[in-house]
């Protein structure tokens, strides 16, 4: 079954997380629709540490290590 997500254009959030633009927003909305309908279910937690790995606040190696943390795999 699909969940609908909080996506606010104007503010430019998804959960509550802010992105800097539309066009970020918008292509990381897509991308986690599409896995949505694979199961995936997002968490705000969640996008907030892709959006700091995707702007450098987070290095590829914290970013694999809190993954690894949050689903122990």
């Amino acid at each position: 079954m699909y969940k609908t997500i909080d996506i606010d254009r104007k503010n430019l959030t998804i959960m509550g997380v802010q992105f800097s633009d539309i066009t970020t927003l918008e292509n990381t909305a897509n991308a986690i629709g599409t896995n949505m309908f694979e199961g995936f279910e997002p968490t705000k937690e969640l996008i907030q540490l892709y959006v700091d790995w995707k702007s450098s606040v987070v290095s590829e190696k914290d970013f694999l290590l809190k993954l690894y943390t949050m689903y122990g795999k």
